[in-house]
């Protein structure tokens, strides 16, 4: 299945938030079939589960304190940081501190947006 594509101008008041439980809520903003930007919010101690995906990933620590773990490695990281995950490395994150993440991805997450690939 194609991916479709964002409105050319996206306005965050006008995107419900997801909430994906455990204390994690995101809003998937800008996407067209090979990148796509989500804003993804953190609640102290919650955990984004160790996983992996064929996507490339690049992340901006907007505000708080993460655990971040890439491919067997561990590091804390704070507001202006940033991590890049190559495809189908194992990955995940706890928060420290309630905060914010901007994920980018390319290709699309295509499961974000109940598609599949």
């Amino acid at each position: 299945m194609a991916v479709g594509q964002s409105a050319a101008f996206v306005q965050d008041a006008s995107i419900a938030h997801e909430d994906l439980g455990g204390g994690i809520r995101r809003k998937i903003l800008g996407y067209g079939p090979d990148l796509m930007i989500v804003k993804v919010w953190f609640e102290q101690g919650a955990v984004g589960e160790v996983h992996a995906h064929r996507h490339s990933q690049s992340s901006y620590v907007e505000s708080g304190k993460f655990e971040v773990y890439i491919d067997g490695e561990k590091q804390i990281l704070e507001a202006g940081d940033c991590f890049y995950i190559a495809p189908h490395l194992d990955h995940g994150a706890v928060c420290i501190e309630p905060g914010v993440l901007i994920d980018t991805f390319s290709p699309t997450r295509e499961d974000f947006l109940g598609e599949e690939g």
